[in-house]
């Protein structure tokens, strides 16, 4: 079985508080996106990677791996207007029967581990979803009224999702929809149920700057 990573880099990392993307701030004396594309590089499944940037990046991205020697193959892919399109560029790239885990660029410190752990999964089960159970209490608001859900119901989705082509295919075929705010979304919306494995607390989305401060200290450790 053939087996792709597609890396969605397109965020403008506004929240970062920085005219940086994100994706291309330090962390440990390299960009952030090349830890994640590093994970997936490393792992035993060895899978295909494919990076989807921005055109207007990819210049840039260019010009931070020469600098920092950065020559793990993958290739670039045009990334689209809305994350969904980004996705769907990648997916419409792949022609050979597999396996294909979407990943977050800003999430770099995924093991190796739940990488290969989340495709072997999406081979016996169809679909996989790397997520944690909440730790805190949660209340929803609707309607200018809260209630309380059950913790132990609650899941926090995360990445890596992994699904077959043939399914990943069928689903976007679609057009875009606001309601599609992750790659299980869209699949689910044609009808099939979501399989999750436990995913890593130590896999977090860098997002707002004391992300990458936590980051920082847990690969210190």
């Amino acid at each position: 079985m053939k087996y792709y990573a597609i890396i969605v880099a397109g965020g403008s990392g506004n929240r970062m508080q920085t005219e940086t993307p994100k994706q291309f701030l330090l962390l440990k004396n390299l960009p952030v996106l090349m830890h994640t594309i590093k994970a997936f590089a490393q792992s035993d499944t060895q899978p295909k990677i494919l990076l989807v940037l921005n055109k207007d990046q990819q210049g840039y991205w260019s010009r931070l791996c020469e600098e920092f020697n950065f020559y793990v193959p993958h290739q670039l892919i045009d990334g689209g207007t809305e994350r969904f399109h980004s996705v769907k560029n990648a997916i419409y790239s792949i022609e050979e029967e597999s396996y294909v885990a979407i990943h977050d660029a800003v999430r770099p410190l995924v093991s190796k581990s739940l990488i290969d752990s989340c495709f072997k999964a999406a081979e016996t089960q169809g679909n996989i979803i790397a997520a944690v159970q909440s730790s805190d209490s949660v209340r929803m608001l609707r309607d200018e009224k809260t209630s309380a859900l059950k913790r132990d119901e609650i899941y926090l989705v995360q990445t890596p999702q992994t699904f077959s082509l043939n399914t990943l295919k069928e689903a976007y075929k679609q057009e875009f929809d606001s309601r599609f705010t992750d790659d299980a979304s869209v699949v689910e919306s044609i009808g099939q149920e979501i399989n999750i494995i436990e995913g890593e607390r130590g896999n977090i989305k860098i997002t707002y700057p004391i992300d990458l401060e936590l980051a920082e200290l847990l690969l210190k450790n």
